[in-house]
């Protein structure tokens, strides 16, 4: 069975409190992308196995591997066959983009529809919530409003059809606990919800990533992409989660080879 396991990106993210578990109350709206890496997942004869090709995982341990937690998250009820599983990684770590989140989920997706368990999407989501704050995202997969440590969600109706996106990763690694260490946590006047019905023309003067300011001032090469978005004529930019990708949203196409050849880029037409 194959799948292909999406990226997101933020807009907005606004960090709110810090939470008694040490976590964080945030805002944020996810919007799912169609920058993509490839999962297969089989039924094996002997014993799990995982193989990764594309983008090589750093961290080779099995049991620190989202998809085999995500795989031990259900055999813990259901005494599940054993799988091979190959992942094909296109999404950049440490991106902002939620791949790793994305692998765990849509494994969840796989061993539900290839053991024929007919686990509905809210109870994939309570074991995708375990692996991740996030990951309960990539089991609805359509734009969402999330809140508290990001694991509240509530469908929202956003389109950006037609529109053309460009991401842009510098292959920075942003290490978010310090990212949020560095942030003056406050609740926004405007909810997002409210924001996100302005015109998007709007978004720039309005809707921010709360993590720009410090990552920026540590890394000022990811600013200059976003600053280099705007001047290539993007109706809106920000960075993407903690970083350190940044996506354009255009009203046209645009070639972005020449502005940003040294990095990762991604370009769709919404």
């Amino acid at each position: 069975m194959i799948s292909f396991p999406n990226a997101k990106i933020n807009i907005g993210l606004n960090i709110i409190n810090k939470r008694p578990d040490g976590f964080h109350n945030i805002e944020t709206i996810f919007y799912p992308i169609g920058l993509s890496d490839i999962l297969e997942i089989n039924i094996s004869k002997d014993k799990i196995n995982f193989e990764n090709t594309g983008f090589t995982i750093e961290n080779k341990s099995l049991e620190s591997n989202l998809c085999f937690k995500a795989y031990q998250k259900i055999n813990n009820d259901f005494s599940l066959e054993p799988v091979n599983i190959h992942l094909h990684k296109i999404i950049p770590f440490g991106a902002g983009l939620g791949g790793g989140s994305a692998d765990a989920s849509f494994t969840l997706k796989a061993i539900n529809s290839l053991m024929k368990l007919n686990l509905k999407n809210i109870v994939l989501a309570k074991y995708a919530e375990q692996i991740g704050s996030d990951c309960p995202f990539f089991i609805i997969n359509k734009p969402t409003f999330a809140s508290e440590k990001g694991n509240m969600l509530k469908p929202i109706d956003l389109s950006l059809k037609g529109y053309f996106l460009v991401v842009v990763y510098p292959g920075i690694h942003v290490n978010t606990a310090k990212a949020y260490a560095k942030t003056s946590p406050k609740k926004p006047e405007i909810s997002l919800p409210e924001l996100i019905e302005q015109p998007i023309e709007n978004w720039k003067k309005t809707i921010k990533n709360d993590f720009e300011d410090s990552v920026f001032n540590d890394h000022p090469e990811i600013k200059i992409i976003k600053s280099t978005l705007y001047k290539l004529g993007a109706i809106y930019s920000s960075m993407s989660g903690s970083g350190s990708a940044v996506f354009g949203i255009f009203n046209y196409k645009i070639d972005i080879k020449d502005s940003f050849s040294k990095y990762f880029t991604w370009t769709e037409v919404l």
